[in-house]
């Protein structure tokens, strides 16, 4: 049963799965599909309404440093993701390498792991959409009511309470919809958006650069103190811990590369478009949160963080500080309902085809591999997940599912960067397309940093992973031991 439990899924097998493209999904996707892909994953809420919430509660003007922390850690799990894509070109991320590598246990572990990661990351994302749609209304004295666009978890200031929040189920439903119509419309639609948010991005910190005031950025690391916000949350403010405190927040803000490698099946020339998609996308999107954290917080000062400015600093800091440019604001409001609608819609693709791999294992059931006669999509597997994102993203307030995904992701991190460690002792002679520079000491850095941004995360967190992995054991032995396609083949 033991040996079973990890067994590992040959790589002639997972080459055989490669080659099968006459009946598997389509390859249409190239690596500026793929860069574009996980820039539109990435640049999102982490970026417009994380960074003033890292500098209001952990670093000030430092915040810029804890980009730079986070961004070093997903460097290395990124360098660790490049090497299983090109070496494994498969659908399915860090479960398949998992499988490769650890065993069909620790395959189901983190294939669990990234519903975290995937589904409730894309209804975390619908619901900040949701907010956002009010703040383009607004533009035009127009709103959706508050029960109509908030859980039954919420109240607001003046006594109304939430229903369900039908925004954020209408855009999951649209994406959804848009993913069952293929990989190639998905990603041109992704490419489009991609290129007008990284635009305002751009603007803001071009335009913005004039505008920064030296006083806002002195002291730039803030002397270490202990900052009470309005929830009466005690945090970390200033110093190294603040500094690292920012780095667990904003490290939302990068969450969505690593989808990348879910579209190894769709990639035309996946050994060499893969790394290329993951690192691209990872470097790029590095450069430009350093660059605008840093302009942010040089426009506007602590205080705006802490008080009027808020989720919405972005805009305010525009409309404040930066005269002659209301239409930059605006455009911002605009860019950011665009992109987070790009991270929903990578997110959902990445869900689907980690089920897809999973379901062709027999794992879950057959359904999530079912591919759409004319779109050669995995439609009831999309559906069934609009159901499911709809349901978090109607009925759950957005700080729960928010952390959830944090958690889970990072945990699939930690596993990627063990697993290129484990393979480059088991299997050295496999042929690489990319090759992680210093190994052991990259991968080994990979699990230390996420792992202490894991302990970051707190009780609350640690318990809620738990309890998912616990119902996550109870559905493999009730239903993956007994249809697992390894274990039947090795009976």
């Amino acid at each position: 049963m033991t040996n079973k439990l990890f067994a590992v899924k040959p790589m002639k097998q997972l080459m055989e799965e490669v080659s099968d493209s006459s009946h598997g999904l389509k390859r249409t996707l190239t690596a500026f599909s793929l860069i574009t892909l996980g820039i539109g994953a990435i640049i999102g809420a982490g970026l417009f309404v994380r960074t003033a919430a890292a500098a209001a509660n952990n670093a000030g003007p430092s915040v810029t440093l804890g980009f730079i922390v986070a961004g070093i850690g997903c460097a290395f799990a990124g360098l660790c993701y490049a090497e299983f894509a090109s070496m494994i070109p498969v659908a399915g991320s860090a479960y398949t390498y998992s499988y490769a590598t650890m065993g069909e246990l620790v395959a189901w572990i983190i294939g669990w792991d990234l519903v975290l990661e995937y589904a409730l990351g894309a209804a975390t994302v619908s619901i900040a959409w949701s907010e956002y749609l009010n703040k383009l209304l607004g533009y035009f004295d127009a709103r959706i009511p508050y029960q109509w666009s908030h859980s039954p978890f919420e109240v607001s200031t003046l006594g109304e309470h939430g229903i369900m929040n039908i925004p954020a189920l209408f855009i999951v439903f649209v994406l959804s919809v848009l993913l069952i119509r293929g990989a190639r419309e998905s990603a041109l639609v992704n490419s489009i958006i991609v290129i007008a948010k990284v635009s305002i991005v751009i603007l803001f910190i071009v335009f913005g650069w004039s505008f920064i005031n030296p006083a806002n950025h002195t002291p730039f690391i803030p002397e270490a103190t202990t900052f009470v916000d309005s929830q009466g949350v005690p945090h970390n403010f200033g110093g190294i811990m603040g500094i690292l405190g920012a780095a667990g927040v904003v490290f939302f803000a990068f969450i969505g590369f690593d989808a990348v490698s879910t579209a190894a099946q769709e990639t035309k020339n996946p050994k060499t478009a893969l790394p290329i998609g993951i690192l691209g996308s990872l470097a790029i999107c590095t450069v430009l949160y350093i660059l605008f954290s840093y302009v942010l917080t040089g426009v506007a000062s602590l205080n705006d963080f802490r008080t009027v400015g808020k989720e919405a600093s972005v805009t305010f800091a525009i409309q404040t500080y930066m005269t002659g440019f209301g239409w930059l604001a605006k455009l911002v409001t605009v860019a950011i309902l665009a992109g987070f609608s790009s991270v929903i819609l990578v997110m959902l693709y990445g869900q689907s085809r980690v089920f897809y791999t999973m379901s062709r294992d027999g794992l879950v059931p057959k359904i999530f591999s079912e591919l759409h006669t004319k779109f050669r999509t995995p439609y009831k597997s999309n559906l069934l997940f609009f159901l499911f994102v709809g349901v978090f993203a109607c009925f759950v307030p957005q700080d729960i599912v928010g952390d959830m995904t944090s958690i889970g992701t990072l945990f699939a991190f930690v596993l990627v960067s063990a697993g290129v460690w484990i393979m480059r002792v088991k299997s050295p002679e496999l042929k690489r397309g990319f090759k992680t520079p210093l190994v052991p000491l990259v991968p080994i850095l990979g699990i230390l940093v996420c792992g202490a941004m894991i302990f970051g995360l707190g009780w609350a967190n640690w318990t809620r992973l738990f309890i998912w992995m616990a119902l996550g054991f109870i559905v493999y032995f009730a239903y993956s031991v007994k249809h697992s396609k390894l274990r039947h083949d090795k009976d």
